[in-house]
């Protein structure tokens, strides 16, 4: 008798463990409108993410280099075009949030590319240096950082490569991290998380993303 009290007991707390950490993995913590995408890298993941917000319904504005200044001219991107190694475009409902809006969160889609880095006069050494001064910007101002990385194994490197740089360089400072399970298959982004107590998200592919953003911009 005493077994099958113990066997039941222990059944439950296994049920009980894989409740919590579900619950733990669909808690999606909530940011707020107007939101800039950009690239950490310069790959093209940052397509992957302007999609998903699309699909989701979400307006957005969205930089491939975006500076301090863009930061501070907010929504519009001080009207700026595109042209040779800039890239601009404004999807924000400027109804709801009209030019010159602080924005209250960004997205940083991690990945490097050094075609893409080249293409816009970035070397890994002054890319990095940028993601620092917006990131500086973003925590004295308390714009919310969400940090994705979609591109899997193909996106990841060994430590001190070019796309563990980009990692080194805004996970650990992210407010919020979502990667797909190819992204995470070391747990990197687990033990960043989980160092740095920050929520994290896991999905199994890149468009489930589009679930997950409705409801972080509910």
């Amino acid at each position: 008798m005493k077994r099958f009290n113990t066997a039941v007991i222990l059944m439950a707390f296994f049920f009980l463990f894989v409740f919590f950490a579900g619950s733990a993995q669909a808690a999606v913590p909530k940011a707020k409108l107007p939101v800039l995408t950009t690239s950490a890298g310069q790959s093209n993941d940052v397509t992957t993410v302007n999609i998903v917000l699309e699909e989701a319904g979400i307006g957005y504005d969205y930089c491939d280099v975006p500076d301090v200044d863009i930061l501070k001219a907010g929504v519009g991107l001080a009207d700026k075009e595109s042209g040779p190694g800039f890239h601009a475009e404004v999807y924000t409902d400027l109804a709801k949030f009209p030019k010159g809006t602080a924005y209250k969160t960004i997205i940083f889609a991690i990945g490097a590319s050094l075609k893409g880095m080249g293409a816009s006069g970035l070397t890994v050494d002054t890319e990095e240096a940028r993601l620092k001064r917006t990131i500086d910007y973003c925590k004295q101002n308390k714009v919310y950082i969400i940090a994705i990385h979609v591109g899997g194994t193909a996106l990841r490197g060994a430590p001190g490569s070019d796309n563990e740089r980009m990692i080194d360089a805004v996970a650990p400072l992210a407010d919020y991290l979502i990667v797909t399970k190819e992204s995470n298959k070391d747990g990197r982004f687990t033990k960043i998380a989980k160092a740095k107590n920050t929520p994290l998200t896991e999905v199994d592919y890149a468009l489930d993303l589009v679930e997950i953003m409705k409801k972080v911009f509910e």
